[in-house]
């Protein structure tokens, strides 16, 4: 893996700063003294300050259907227990999260306001310029988040005292939506095609998040028009997709990434989204981790057949044996089984007592077998692959891969996607789908007898395929949630039952020795392509090891109860 050592300086020099721009500030205080922003030096290092890992947190991959977690409660979203005052470390800090945005906008504005006195102390027009985009950029992403979580919201675009904010009303949605389109218009307009070295936002990632965020907006138009510029980029060969989907999340900075923020551990600079925030959580017992938190039989289900069709119709699929004849993302996103893992054959039968350990050359006691051990393996019997690094195991608490905010196949996807809901469907929309496609099973995508390309034109069954694309290609990368949300089938997708192996260990090794192992019968699939397991759970072939409580007022989020209390202009949202 690449070190980032060319950045580390700057990052280490920008932290450093803070004595200048503080922390522990009310989030829409501006945080610069009397003298700061009078040299080159200080606007770099306010500008990297920007870019902390902790506020450029997508979110947890615990908000959705696609995760299991080994203890049945505690995820406020899915439990539908969401208030003005959750705070659950790991899970949802409702505070933290809403000044985190607020605070890297904060900084934002301090840079733009100062962007005169850099004028005025002969700092060069185009460096001022790249300084204002940068702030802007950072600006329009973070009021992105907030409008999407919470609708209605406290706009500030100049420095502000801590008197003033405490007076502020919500402004509306569309109003903010369209400040936040006016940002990515500026820094789209004045940001380099590439970065000097840095880690810093380009161009290309202006019109990557534009793209993402008027898709989650709904603004079909302007998320195909800024995707398909982004496009224009990779066509010139500044991005270009892995050739190897899975060995991609072990590269480091890789032409794949359209932005991300870089991590350290030298510098103690870590995302905090997952898997990076408790990475032991995520590994495999035999790798040295605790297999607590890992994927649901959901995401399983999701991939396709290698005839592209669903588990439900192709006759290729094996329920016994549900890796065989999948997309080789299957495969890539969760450990195969029977597969050499971390140096150890994961296998999760009820069966396989002892497995083979590789970096000792010896047979163990299967602890990754939910039925054999102590009850401390996967209780559904699949964990992850991707992302997960050699080292995660042992204790390991957090991780420092980068925090890829956005790459270039979701633009893909992004751009697929709008022109499908304008149906505007012609070969651009196929041909981006089906680029992400043949990627998967390494192939050029005019080589369609080796993979199963997209030829429908049909709008409703498009919009079925772009969805299915979604949630395998971005698995794991915290965007499932959003997806969700924005097509508001979460009220269906995450109060489904998460379920796994028999709790009864006896009754799952019974279960394995009459034949039934895995699924004796596939899941069935409704019109949102959300898995039920019904059948299985009717034969007493599993458990069900939780189930959601999701209602209709948590599409939006509450306000903090604390905003409510300083701010006696601040309104709550409905429900809360």
């Amino acid at each position: 893996m690449k070190k980032i050592k060319h950045i580390l300086p700057i990052l280490a020099l920008a932290f450093a700063s803070t004595a200048c721009i503080e922390l522990d500030r009310y989030p829409l205080d501006q945080g610069s003294s009397e003298t700061w922003f009078s040299t080159e030096t200080e606007f770099d290092m306010a500008v990297n300050d920007i870019y902390r890992p902790v506020w450029w947190n997508l979110g947890q991959e615990a908000w959705n259907d696609d995760y299991f977690y080994r203890k049945i409660a505690g995820q406020p979203i899915i439990d539908g227990q969401l208030n003005s005052e959750t705070d659950i470390k790991g899970y949802l800090q409702l505070s933290e999260y809403y000044t985190n945005l607020y605070k890297a906008i904060v900084r934002a504005n301090t840079i733009i306001a100062n962007i005169d006195r850099g004028r005025d102390n002969g700092i060069l027009e185009a460096k001022l310029l790249n300084y204002e985009a940068q702030a802007r950029f950072t600006r329009a992403y973070h009021y992105g988040m907030l409008v999407f979580h919470f609708g209605d919201v406290v706009y500030v675009e100049n420095a502000t005292t801590i008197e003033e904010s405490y007076t502020m009303a919500r402004s509306p949605k569309a109003d903010v939506i369209k400040k936040i389109y006016e940002d990515f218009d500026f820094a789209i307009n004045n940001l380099p095609e590439k970065n000097a070295g840095l880690q810093t936002a380009t161009r290309g990632a202006a019109l990557a998040l534009k793209a993402r965020f008027a898709l989650w907006f709904g603004d079909w138009a302007i998320a195909s028009q800024a995707a398909s510029e982004c496009m224009k980029l990779a066509d010139k060969g500044i991005y270009r997709l892995h050739p190897d989907f899975g060995e991609y999340f072990h590269a480091r900075n890789d032409q794949e990434s359209i932005f991300l923020t870089p991590c350290s551990d030298e510098l103690g600079l870590y995302a905090s989204n997952a898997p990076f925030s408790s990475a032991s959580s995520y590994v495999t017992r035999l790798g040295g981790g605790t297999a607590s938190k890992g994927p649901s039989w959901a995401i399983l289900a999701a991939f396709e057949c290698t005839d592209g069709l669903t588990i439900d119709k192709s006759p290729l699929f094996d329920s016994k044996n549900p890796f065989k004849n999948r997309d080789p993302r299957c495969a890539e996103t969760l450990v195969e089984f029977g597969s050499t893992f971390l140096g150890c054959v994961f296998d999760p039968r009820p069966s396989a007592t002892k497995v083979m350990n590789y970096n000792t050359g010896k047979q163990v006691k299967n602890k990754d077998s939910y039925p054999v051990t102590d009850g401390n393996a996967s209780y559904n019997g699949i964990v992850w692959k991707k992302r997960i690094e050699e080292g995660w195991g042992s204790g390991l608490k957090k991780a420092s891969n980068d925090n890829v905010i956005i790459r270039l196949a979701d633009v893909y996807l992004i751009y697929a996607e709008a022109m499908i809901e304008q149906n505007k469907i012609d070969e651009s929309v196929l041909n981006a789908i089906n680029k992400v496609r043949a990627r998967a099973y390494k192939c050029k995508v005019a080589e369609t007898t080796k993979y199963p390309a997209i030829t429908t034109t049909n709008q409703k069954e498009l919009r079925r395929v772009v969805r299915r694309e979604r949630r395998v290609e971005l698995a794991f990368e915290c965007l499932r949630y959003f997806d969700v949300i924005r097509w508001r089938i979460a009220k269906k997708a995450f109060n489904m039952p998460n379920c796994g192996i028999l709790s009864d260990k006896d009754g799952a090794k019974k279960v394995e020795k009459d034949g039934h192992w895995f699924w004796d019968v596939p899941p069935t699939f409704d019109e949102d392509d959300i898995p039920n397991f019904q059948a299985l759970i009717d034969k007493g072939y599993c458990d069900i090891h939780s189930k959601g409580n999701f209602s209709d007022r948590m599409y939006l989020w509450p306000i903090p109860a604390k905003e409510l209390i300083i701010n006696k202009n601040m309104t709550q949202n409905e429900g809360y």
